[in-house]
């Protein structure tokens, strides 16, 4: 009896080793799957831009797919709001522009529920940061920024421009230019940075905001024209091209890109992807991609993100106040 009791006494405690021993290896293993990268817009804008040489190189270096999902709709809402609902485990990611800190407090201005809040999403790391550039068709009556100015004075509400959304990394630098120019210009939302671009490129709208890396190839074919960045320098890519605070007007505003997951994965998870960022923005595929589409990488890890992404969001949230509610 006395030899039986001790047995069960061992496969007791072995049990209670296993479960509890199971989280840590399930960690430990990670990733054992697929991994989804969410990007809240369509193709061939700055997200996915980014989102797809970023992808291929975490999957190297996991060693698993890290498949692209595209999920665009609500000025990128829904798919950082589908992120930030997602199962904690890692196998769920987001890859995030600057809007991620717009859209709750655009929800809130309009007086809707947020389809996400920031607390919902922790960051891994920024992996690039580009001053939006404005860029018109070749063939507009444009050639510099003044006579954009001048003409927008002129005719208020005549020229138009697209975006990738209301309250978007294309729609804020637009109001925050207008604002401070004195100008009032005709915002037309498309579903991403790609349609707008191409809406610019057919001649339904006269101008965009965006990342250089949508545009610099329509720059070099001579399609576009770029009159001035939101840069607190020029580009490197665009040296001739002045900025918005060097033509007198205070504004300043970087398209970023960021890695983030659902609030609650487990720390072991986000610093294996923390690592799996840093050899994303030291992979020579990822920076030749960048390269091509004169896209600087900007590193930061998640601590300094936190940080940045902070301050970042209350800037925006003034912008989208001042803006109000739209209709």
């Amino acid at each position: 009896m006395e030899l039986r009791h001790l047995l069960y006494r061992a496969l007791g405690i072995a049990a209670v080793a296993t479960v509890l021993g199971a989280p840590a290896w399930s960690q430990d293993s990670y990733p054992s799957k697929p991994i989804a990268l969410v990007v809240p817009f369509p193709p061939g804008g700055v997200a996915d831009i980014v989102a797809r040489p970023a992808a291929d190189a975490m999957g190297r270096f996991l060693k698993q797919p890290v498949i692209i999902e595209n999920k665009p709709g609500a000025g990128g809402g829904i798919g950082m709001g589908y992120v930030a609902k997602a199962k904690p485990d890692g196998y769920t990611l987001l890859l995030a522009l600057s809007s991620i800190s717009i859209l709750p407090e655009a929800d809130k201005v309009i007086g809707r529920p947020p389809l996400y809040q920031l607390d919902q999403l922790v960051p891994i790391a920024r992996l690039t940061a580009d001053p939006t550039v404005l860029a018109v068709r070749a063939d507009s009556p444009w050639k510099t920024l003044q006579e954009f100015v001048a003409d927008a004075r002129r005719r208020p509400g005549a020229i138009t421009y697209g975006s990738s959304g209301n309250y978007g990394t294309m729609h804020m630098p637009m109001e925050m230019f207008a604002d401070v120019a004195g100008i009032k210009l005709l915002h037309v939302p498309y579903t991403g940075g790609g349609p707008a671009v191409v809406a610019l490129l057919g001649g339904n709208v006269d101008a965009i905001s965006s990342g250089p890396s949508t545009v610099i190839q329509h720059v070099k074919a001579g399609k576009l024209r770029v009159l001035a960045s939101w840069g607190d320098k020029r580009l490197t890519s665009l040296p001739d091209i002045p900025t918005l605070s060097e033509a007198g007007f205070d504004a300043v505003f970087f398209q970023w890109s960021a890695l983030f997951a659902p609030a609650g994965t487990p720390e072991p998870i986000l610093a294996r992807l923390r690592e799996a960022a840093r050899a994303v923005v030291a992979d020579p595929r990822f920076s030749a991609a960048m390269a091509t589409v004169e896209t600087p990488i900007q590193y930061l890890d998640a601590p300094e993100l936190q940080r940045f992404w902070d301050a970042d969001a209350k800037k925006l949230a003034d912008v989208v106040r001042r803006v109000g509610k739209l209709e």
